[in-house]
């Protein structure tokens, strides 16, 4: 299993870094990506902290840590320069935080995030089909989430990804212990969300090439 969206205690999660990469280990994660929300204010503090823990105690772990970011409520127009300002600060992965049913998230964003390269765009609502396809042209991909309000749209995103040829990863925008969920929920989720098995198992096989990716960008 690989989560590459969770949060610490840097934003809106209840844990530590350690206390989190401890608990996705023992439940059996073998790769965390922690991408705490930030925007302006917040992005070089949060990164650079997150960077410093992976890079001082991700050795002491049998899980691969990652420093990620999740841009929040940034207006469209600046989503470009802020995906290159969090590469910049060390982000090894960028995800933005897409157009949930269940936030005032600004129309326009899942667009702009797209364009600026993200590499995920989280929960994005009732993405459109012009949108999904740049995703597949640019490679980058749309969250299936296992969490509460936001996996609302599962199921629409799963359609026009497959339709359409885009990348999906299964998340859990885990905010506490108990959002740390087992291999087989994640699979039920995955599945009630209209995914084969086959594209279940292609939505773990995403997570690692992204991890991959990451970590060949970061050692160069």
């Amino acid at each position: 299993m690989i989560d590459l969206h969770t949060h610490t205690v840097f934003s809106d999660g209840e844990l530590i870094p350690a206390e989190l990469v401890r608990r996705a280990e023992v439940v059996g994660y073998k790769a965390l990506c922690m991408t705490d929300h930030a925007d302006e204010s917040t992005l070089y503090f949060t990164v650079e902290n997150i960077l410093r823990f992976v890079k001082r105690h991700g050795y002491f772990y049998d899980i691969t840590i990652l420093a990620g970011v999740e841009l929040t409520h940034i207006p469209p127009p600046l989503i470009g320069e802020m995906t290159l300002k969090a590469r910049e600060a060390g982000a090894q992965i960028v995800v933005m935080h897409g157009e949930t049913p269940v936030e005032p998230v600004a129309p326009g964003t899942n667009l702009a995030a797209i364009e600026a390269g993200v590499d995920i765009l989280a929960h994005p609502g009732l993405i459109t089909e012009e949108e999904v396809a740049l995703a597949a042209e640019k490679g980058v991909a749309l969250e299936i989430t296992t969490r509460g309000g936001h996996s609302y749209t599962n199921g629409h995103v799963a359609a026009l990804a497959r339709r359409l040829g885009a990348r999906l990863v299964v998340n859990n925008d885990a905010h506490s212990p108990r959002d740390l969920v087992s291999r087989e929920l994640r699979r039920t989720i995955a599945l009630g969300a209209g995914l084969t098995t086959e594209e279940y198992r292609q939505t773990e096989a995403n997570a690692r090439e992204i991890v991959e990716r990451c970590l060949r960008r970061t050692a160069r």
